[in-house]
């Protein structure tokens, strides 16, 4: 039984939150609405009793899904009479067309916030309304909250982070924020509240999405050790170099490693993801039967990679709107005798929508025969919140629009087309419909399904007047900035380099001036991807994997360790036992006679010591074990035996088994045996030159000459490196040492070349 513990802020933030009531809430469908001013949580308990067992079967067959994301996948509006809401579906979001790929009968739970602000008098009423129409649990955060959570942490600590942007400025707004972190861990655990309210953690599967809830893993899995839980991240993960600057950066991993998978849209997220795993927390990923995993206290964490893709049955809906509504004849109409090329994008820094407006005028000088012919059409939607220096790089991109039109501009064309408003979805497909080229220039996005959305629309629909019809060739282009999340598998886009402005109006220029033969041909390679790689897919595909990650961990033994966000469950064999303290006294009373083996590195010394030798508290147990004539007690090390002679000089009845037992001195009066087949070391001359010359070209590296061996240690190095120079060295030595009675081993952050012998044969048979 854990302690009893009170939770404010600061100990959320640092980690010291209680696992949240163990009563069974599923039958009460009523909820509460959560406090609506901050102060101090509930106090729980943390007891085995009410915490959920690891053990026992399950009695419910149907699955259930929960998906829990910043936002729930609703429209809010308030009603003309100002009493109440009214809601519906957003049919563009992305997390209820995933719906689509999953089973027919799994029923689909969504836990998240509303757009809009609730009073906490109709809180409890919205909650039991959504909850029976519509099978969402809102999110009610208070105000100062929210303000630090999204607009906070999440928009000006995140997002600039995971888009490669570090804080340069001495600014305050640009340093990292511990206030703003207390926010984001508090706002986790209020969607945890939510979660735990609805969960049958035996059946239940659990769809975390995004950035927003990183930490969020933690909390459910401390209350809930065997629950069926995956992550996707929508957004790029960074480079380890990157990633390292973050303050919190070991919480959050140990926070996303407690899911059972984790998902990326792409190899470079995933890859950036592990190389932080294995820099920061020492774990190493190994691939498996095609499947990426990572090793984690006895349980598997599983790497997803597949980038997410469109709905088609909601564009071709969205078509056939435009298509009623004139749309796209008002388009053609408006725009007849000019090429368009279109860009739509959030406004955000990291869009590049001022380097493709600078293609846009460079492409206009250097190609003078598309002036009065090419049009750019940039569509800008809405920033998502109060982002970094939104302000100034929207006078910038207006400034260079109203510059370029003043230079290329006459009576009746403008080269650049700046719409900056919400646009309807119908409208913007009316414009995907007659642009001849659509362009991407983020210099950094997670995924951008504006390339997808655009091929889909220029393939038409049967039927229509004014879209492209299923019978009429179609064509498509695409200039993309290699670095956003589609890239990857646009394999018939024209990638760019967005900040080579000149490479990128070529590109331009080599889009809209290519044959209609060439277009076709991307555009139907495009499409097949496009068709069957949707948002269906892409659901399905996790679903599968996430069962497949689940299916081990549900056959193993769980138990939780950790405090703060230190916290993991350690999964062991079913037929594992633990070791009892009153079980293991009484077999040692009990017996005649006891062979006591002490591991001395990370055992009697820890690990990381810098004083490497025994204290005196450690050299009085060990004379006092020795002295019992029942015992036989032995020091086993890797070290010299000179070293150890001199450190358990005092214990005179103690066994010290010297480099890995090469060497053995039954107690102090005793000379040293060796235990070893052959005294011939002529190997130490082939071996000790190629360390060296692994040693060289290593820093960090060192070699440790012993008696019966040669260790090359490489903790001090670059740990990839050092990994990668470990295993060609390991390679070259077993080539080298191929007819030598040696063994060659690789150990933690070491490559050992030792002889081959038995050790501890005649210590266990004495």
């Amino acid at each position: 039984m854990m302690s009893r513990s009170y939770t404010n802020l600061l100990d959320l933030a640092s980690g010291n939150f209680p696992a949240m009531g163990g009563r069974e809430t599923r039958e009460r469908k009523r909820m509460p609405r959560v406090m609506s001013v901050p102060g101090f949580l509930t106090e729980v308990d943390d007891d085995q009793a009410v915490s959920v067992s690891s053990d026992n079967p399950s009695t419910v067959t149907t699955d259930r899904m929960i998906i829990v994301a910043n936002q729930l996948p609703l429209k809010a509006k308030r009603k003309e009479d100002n009493k109440g809401w009214s809601f519906s579906w957003n049919e563009d979001s992305l997390l209820l067309q995933l719906k689509d790929g999953l089973p027919d009968d799994m029923e689909v739970l969504y836990v998240g916030s509303l757009r809009v602000d609730i009073d906490p008098a109709e809180q409890d009423d919205v909650s039991q309304y959504l909850l029976d129409k519509f099978k969402c649990v809102p999110t009610f955060l208070p105000a100062d909250v929210l303000a630090k959570f999204y607009d906070g942490f999440c928009k000006r600590q995140l997002w600039p982070l995971f888009h490669y942007m570090l804080p340069f400025s001495t600014d305050k707004s640009h340093r990292f924020d511990r206030s703003l972190w207390e926010a984001y861990v508090l706002a986790n655990k209020l969607f945890f509240q939510k979660v735990v309210e609805i969960i049958n953690p035996e059946d239940d599967y659990i769809w975390i999405h995004d950035y927003h809830l990183m930490v969020l893993p933690t909390f459910i899995r401390r209350r809930f050790n065997r629950v069926k839980m995956g992550f996707f991240l929508h957004s790029p993960f960074p480079s380890s170099e990157i990633y390292r600057t973050l303050p919190v950066r070991e919480e959050i991993l140990k926070a996303l490693l407690n899911s059972d998978i984790i998902g990326f849209h792409t190899f470079d997220y995933a890859r950036h993801f592990l190389s932080c795993c294995s820099r920061m927390l020492g774990l190493e990923y190994q691939s498996k039967r095609g499947y990426l995993g990572l090793e984690y206290y006895g349980r598997t964490i599983s790497i997803k990679i597949m980038p997410v893709g469109i709905h088609m049955g909601r564009i071709e809906s969205v078509m056939r709107m435009a298509d009623e509504e004139c749309k796209v004849r008002e388009l053609k109409q408006k725009f007849e005798g000019k090429t368009i090329l279109l860009g739509i994008d959030d406004m955000d820094i990291f869009k590049g929508i001022n380097l493709k407006i600078l293609a846009m005028e460079q492409m206009l000088r250097q190609h003078p025969k598309w002036q009065g012919r090419a049009v750019l059409v940039q569509i800008v939607n809405p920033a998502r919140g109060k982002g970094i220096h939104l302000e100034e790089i929207h006078a910038e991109i207006q400034e260079s629009c109203n510059r370029i039109n003043r230079v290329f501009g006459r009576p009746g064309y403008e080269p650049i087309v700046f719409i900056d408003r919400a646009v309807p979805i119908a409208e913007k497909v009316a414009y995907y419909c007659i642009a001849e080229c659509v362009i991407v220039t983020a210099v950094r996005d997670g995924m951008n399904l504006t390339p997808y959305e655009y091929i889909a629309c220029r393939q038409g629909i049967s039927g229509s007047e004014s879209c492209s019809n299923v019978n009429d060739p179609k064509k498509s282009m695409l200039v993309i900035s290699e670095f956003i999340g589609c890239s990857p598998s646009l394999s018939g886009a024209i990638r760019v380099n967005p900040w080579n402005v000149e490479a990128t109006s070529e590109a331009m220029n080599e889009a809209i001036s290519t044959g209609d033969g060439e277009k076709q041909l991307r555009h139907e390679k495009h499409y097949r991807y496009v068709s069957t790689h949707d948002v269906a897919y892409w659901s399905r595909s996790f679903l599968q994997d996430m069962e497949r990650a689940c299916t081990d961990l549900l056959r193993k033994r769980c138990w939780g360790i950790g405090l703060s966000f230190g916290f993991r469950v350690v999964a062991l064999d079913p037929n594992f036992k633990k070791l009892s303290i009153d079980a293991m006294v009484s077999a040692y009373k009990r017996a005649k006679n006891r062979a006591i083996l002490l591991d001395y590195d990370g055992t009697v010394m820890p690990q990381n010591s810098i004083n490497k030798s025994p204290s005196k508290e450690v050299l009085s147990i060990l004379e006092s074990l020795s002295e019992d004539p029942k015992n036989v007690v032995f020091i086993v090390s890797g070290r010299g035996r000179n070293s150890l002679s001199d450190w358990f000089n005092s214990c005179e009845k103690l066994g010290i088994a010297a480099e890995h037992g090469y060497f053995l001195r039954w107690s102090h009066n005793r000379e040293w045996e060796n235990c070893g087949k052959s005294s011939d070391f002529g190997w130490m001359q082939i071996a000790e030159p190629v360390m060296k010359l692994y040693t060289e070209a290593t820093d960090g590296s060192s070699i440790e000459r012993k008696e019966s061996a040669l260790v090359w240690q490489y903790r001090d190095a670059d740990l990839g490196f050092g990994s990668a120079q470990a295993k060609e060295m390991l390679d070259h030595l077993e080539s080298v040492l191929a007819n030598e009675p040696v063994a060659v081993k690789s150990g933690q952050f070491i490559v050992e070349v030792k002889p081959q012998f038995e050790a501890f044969e005649r210590v266990l048979s004495g």
